[in-house]
């Protein structure tokens, strides 16, 4: 029996090294390859000149850099935001007992499965100027004056990009949300309303606390997805008008492709790091907060 457990942990250890090898290859390695081109200023084909944290100091010299680093952040904060608060609030409804719930919640999750590039296109039909979907719906109403261009100013662009990613991808936060909400027991729940909790305070006291797991998951996916933000500003304006809309992941993208290797592989170790500091801060803050039942 001692021999069997033995071989068995061996076989268990031994398991392991293959997933580490492919990660020490296809991440470890390509990441200190990334840090050592950083420090270049490697233009994709010549030999490369090491410059050390030269490529850095531009990045924060340069408002194109800095306006995508702010278009960033600002996608990364709202649109997660939205997403949890929306997709919170779906679950709570479908928890409830709705009719028809399992429509509602199909039709909710589907655009989910779509990609966003796919997405960001039929959204391209519905509100493009002049050709578009809503604006001809508006000029056959005869109020075609009052449509307003989404695309073609750089603040209302973004806010549009926001909206059609939250609401895209809203459906996988309630999906998270409610298998969160069906694993607490319902007895909880009898016990506060007994104890004299309305449905707000047993919500705050109750729900919330126990639902901690699921709002850590949903907020470290929508963090790394709406920080790395490409597909859907791609499809819809292509960073533009100009570069009013244009994220550090597109400007990475065409910084490489622009003969600036060695500087696009910099801002993106920046981009890693944005994303890594907020990840690992929620993720340690929602850990201490959840409690067990």
């Amino acid at each position: 029996m001692r021999f069997i457990k033995k071989v068995s942990a061996k076989l268990h250890l031994a398991m392991i090294w293959p997933a580490v090898a492919l990660f020490c290859v296809f991440f470890i390695l390509p990441f200190f390859s990334g840090v050592g081109i950083s420090l270049t200023n490697w233009n994709g084909f010549g030999t490369p000149k090491f410059v050390g944290f030269a490529n850095f100091v531009d990045f924060f010299k340069d408002e194109r850099a800095l306006h995508a680093l702010y278009i960033t952040l600002l996608f990364g904060i709202v649109s997660p935001i939205l997403m949890n608060v929306f997709g919170l609030l779906y679950a709570l409804l479908l928890d409830c007992g709705l009719r028809f719930s399992n429509i509602v919640r199909a039709i909710v999750y589907s655009p989910a499965v779509i990609s966003s590039l796919i997405m960001g296109y039929i959204w391209m039909l519905i509100i493009k100027p002049e050709t578009g979907a809503l604006h001809q719906i508006l000029q056959s109403l005869g109020l075609g004056q009052l449509y307003p261009d989404l695309l073609s100013d750089g603040t209302r662009a973004i806010w549009t990009i926001i909206f059609v990613n939250s609401w895209q991808y809203i459906g996988g936060s309630m999906i998270v949300y409610l298998a969160g909400l069906q694993t607490i027991p319902q007895e909880l729940k009898e016990a506060a309303v007994v104890d004299g909790c309305g449905p707000v305070s047993g919500f705050f006291k109750i729900t919330l606390p126990l639902l901690l797991p699921s709002v850590r998951i949903n907020v470290i996916l929508n963090l790394i997805g709406c920080f790395s933000v490409f597909d859907i500003i791609m499809a819809l304006t292509s960073g533009g008008p100009g570069y009013s809309t244009e994220s550090l992941s597109i400007f990475i993208y065409r910084m490489c492709y622009g003969s600036s290797t060695g500087y696009s592989t910099a801002v993106a170790l920046i981009l890693f790091v944005l994303i890594l500091v907020p990840v690992a801060a929620s993720t340690v803050l929602l850990k201490k907060k959840e409690v067990e039942w």
